[in-house]
């Protein structure tokens, strides 16, 4: 079974906003509202492809309940602890000239509701898949992902890691099955200047040394690489197509090496999956289906 752990869910308001002027009223030509997260995209993603999934994490209050009713209806699976107090935040996605983020801050996560997520985390099982991905909120401990990671050691769960710098390199000693920085990230954790796929490979090798199983390294429009635990070091450009939506790109791709790792068990087939699935995502409203996926693959086919 695949489960995935956002902390700190959302509602997605995506605006365009033709010309914005700071300090002026400003009129959308266009919104949507979609739920977000980074495991809660990763779920949706999945099930777009077909893999069943559950996404774990905490909400809150009329925020939290159309998230969940969201969800359900595009069939994926939650499993949220409920906080009586506050509310699911609301992230705004505004795209002009720039596109602008303002994230909200979400509810306070006590320690009884830790308590609960650690009970539900202890129902999983060996052979099970979970992903761990995005920001710890203020009130819960800042080494989050440690404790959990820790919790699970030894329980042959596979643990997948999209997490930014210190909070990525603190839980290598765990091994987990797969990490995905971007090559920002990289530059950031090894005061680097990684700019092409090529310089990538050495910066790679050091994460596997630190436990990383498999590095897989986004970098937007230049493609991915990929250095397997095997040994494999695979690179690509991104497949071509116009950039319509960033957010949720890079989930995209941590869903998409799962699924394609799971229906063939190769790291090729993963990592060539992963990158149209991203790409997918960028190249439109929503987050990837399945169709979109294999139409993007069809160009490495040629």
């Amino acid at each position: 079974m695949i489960y995935t752990l956002t902390f700190n869910p959302s509602l997605d308001y995506i605006v365009r906003v033709k010309n914005f002027e700071a300090g002026k009223l400003n009129r959308v030509s266009y919104e949507k509202i979609l739920p977000g997260g980074k495991g809660v995209n990763v779920s949706t993603v999945l099930g777009n492809l077909g893999h069943p999934n559950t996404a774990l994490g905490f909400t809150a209050g009329f925020t939290g309940e159309a998230l969940k009713a969201m969800l359900k209806e595009k069939k994926v699976v939650s499993d949220f602890i409920d906080i009586p107090e506050g509310m699911t935040r609301i992230n705004v996605k505004m795209k002009s000239q720039q596109e602008t983020e303002i994230n909200g801050q979400g509810p306070a996560i006590s320690d009884e509701h830790l308590q609960t997520l650690y009970r539900r985390l202890d129902e999983l099982e060996s052979g099970d898949y979970l992903v761990i991905s995005g920001s710890i909120p203020s009130s819960m401990p800042s080494d989050m992902y440690e404790i959990i990671m820790k919790r699970l050691q030894g329980r042959g769960i596979n643990i997948i890691v999209d997490a930014s710098q210190q909070l990525l390199v603190k839980v290598l000693k765990y091994h987990p099955f797969l990490i995905k920085p971007n090559h920002h990230e990289l530059n950031e954790i090894f005061d680097a200047e990684v700019t092409r796929r090529e310089e990538v490979k050495p910066y790679a090798e050091k994460l596997q040394q630190m436990g990383a199983r498999n590095v897989l390294v986004s970098m937007g429009g230049q493609g991915a690489v990929l250095l397997s635990e095997d040994g494999q070091f695979e690179q690509t450009e991104a497949p071509a197509g116009k950039l319509v939506n960033s957010v949720g790109a890079g989930d995209s791709m941590v869903a998409g090496f799962l699924a394609g790792y799971l229906e063939s068990g190769d790291y090729h087939s993963a990592f060539m999956m992963g990158v149209c699935c991203g790409s997918a995502s960028a190249f439109s409203e929503e987050l990837a289906s399945r169709a979109e996926v294999e139409e993007l693959l069809k160009q490495y086919e040629q």
